[in-house]
């Protein structure tokens, strides 16, 4: 009994907690959803949420979408928020495995960003510091999330650019850096030594 209730926690057929959250980290029913919205108490992941300013509250991401002939400069722009987010985490709270931001329009995922620690001891100092600082001039609302493996989160689709619900999709749709930001990350790490456990 305990074997079948194990297999299907966080999956479709669990009637009692909500797939989505299990596997995103969010949910477009919010604290209206019928089942549990089970929030780990630990997690190596960081869910900050609508700090990016994306086509939904920014005139620089509505002109994207109208095909307004600004790719490069929005993609400079948003190498310089995730360049400066990704430094912040890892200068403050200790080293990012992975950092992920979402370009969907739903409420519920817009302008959501996840960081992946090494460690949950950095996760939890920094989802309790980050609560008590601003951003842009708005508050930054940091929780733990449950996503650890963000290859089930994403949007298969989007991946392929076939993706039908656009930035409405309930599963992740990742921006991309720049290949030039991804060598200059990929260079300093390889510069740096692993920084030893923070206290």
């Amino acid at each position: 009994m305990a074997e079948d209730l194990a297999s299907i926690f966080g999956t479709e057929k669990d009637k009692v907690n909500c797939s989505f959250y299990f596997r995103i980290g969010a949910c477009r029913h919010g604290d209206r959803c019928s089942r549990l919205h089970n929030r780990p108490t630990f997690s190596q992941t960081v869910a900050l949420l609508n700090i990016f300013p994306n086509a939904r509250d920014s005139s620089r991401g509505a002109d994207a979408l109208r095909g307004a002939g600004r790719d490069a400069e929005t993609q400079e722009h948003y190498d310089e928020f995730f360049e400066e987010v990704f430094a912040e985490m890892e200068q403050r709270y200790g080293e990012v495995e992975e950092m992920h931001v979402c370009d969907n329009l739903g409420e519920h995922l817009a302008g959501n960003v996840y960081v992946k620690f090494r460690r949950e001891e950095d996760s939890e100092k920094a989802v309790a510091d980050l609560n008590n600082r601003w951003f842009n001039g708005r508050p930054i609302r940091a929780e733990l999330s449950p996503v650890t493996d963000f290859r089930e989160a994403c949007c298969r689709q989007y991946e392929t650019g076939q993706c039908a619900r656009g930035g409405l999709c309930n599963f992740m749709h990742l921006k991309p850096i720049s290949s030039e930001l991804r060598r200059e990350l990929d260079g300093r790490r390889r510069r740096q030594p692993r920084a030893r456990s923070r206290a």
